[in-house]
């Protein structure tokens, strides 16, 4: 004796497979309905960045100082503040290197400039008592004209970075990865400098008239420490 299938359990099991089939020939449309993205969202679920990574990209925003640069002044001796916006680093010698590099960039008001545009900034690091070491490459050294204007060159430098962060207290110049007599035949570089601020240039006054406040008066310079080499 044998068991047999009622007609029921056939037809069930007759429906079960139809059912199976049509599940499997409608699943790739309602894939595609259920994947859809919502009307003007043009972005897929899997490529829309997450909305965190946008937010600091969006607020991000370059933290930059002011500094006041030195360049010789275009109708009398001395050098003339210029001041300029300059990308912030909190790290001293880095930001030391970036002054010098806007420096030799020139000035952007018809100033002079102190050093020639094809001056590269090597390096420069700060010693723990505040001594500045700047070194330059050799195109420094090109500097046109005589003492006066080598004086100025240099000073531009040390005044540069010793007027604008305390915690330089001297600058000494380098050139080339070396200890440098001069820059260019003249000042004496052998020993760190202090700025000197009677370098600026002098504002010319007419008879009876005062010279406008805040203008350099004539004073000794610190500058003839470091004579002119013979």
């Amino acid at each position: 004796m044998y068991w047999r299938p009622s007609r029921a359990n056939v037809v069930t099991g007759v429906g079960l497979l139809l059912l199976l089939a049509v599940v499997g020939l409608t699943a790739p449309r309602w894939t595609r309905l259920l994947t859809r993205t919502a009307p003007g969202d043009d972005t897929a679920p899997e490529e829309r960045p997450p909305a965190r990574e946008e937010e600091p990209a969006a607020g991000a925003v370059e933290r930059r100082i002011n500094v006041k640069l030195f360049f010789q002044a275009a109708d009398r001796p001395g050098l003339v503040m210029e001041e300029r916006a300059v990308p912030f680093s909190g790290d001293l010698a880095t930001q030391l290197k970036s002054v010098v590099g806007e420096l030799v960039q020139g000035s952007k008001s018809g100033l002079l400039p102190t050093l020639p545009p094809e001056t590269k900034v090597l390096e420069v690091f700060v010693t723990p008592r505040g001594t500045a070491y700047v070194d330059l490459s050799k195109e420094a050294a090109g500097t046109p004209g005589g003492s006066h204007d080598e004086l100025l060159s240099v000073y531009s430098v040390v005044n540069s970075l010793a007027v604008n962060f305390p915690a330089v207290k001297r600058v000494q110049i380098l050139v080339d990865d070396r200890p440098a007599d001069t820059l260019a035949g003249h000042i004496d570089l052998t020993r760190p400098l202090t700025a000197d601020m009677t370098l600026l240039a002098s504002v010319s006054v007419a008879p009876g008239e005062s010279a406008p406040a805040g203008s350099p008066a004539p004073a000794a310079s610190p500058a003839a420490a470091a004579a002119p080499r013979s």
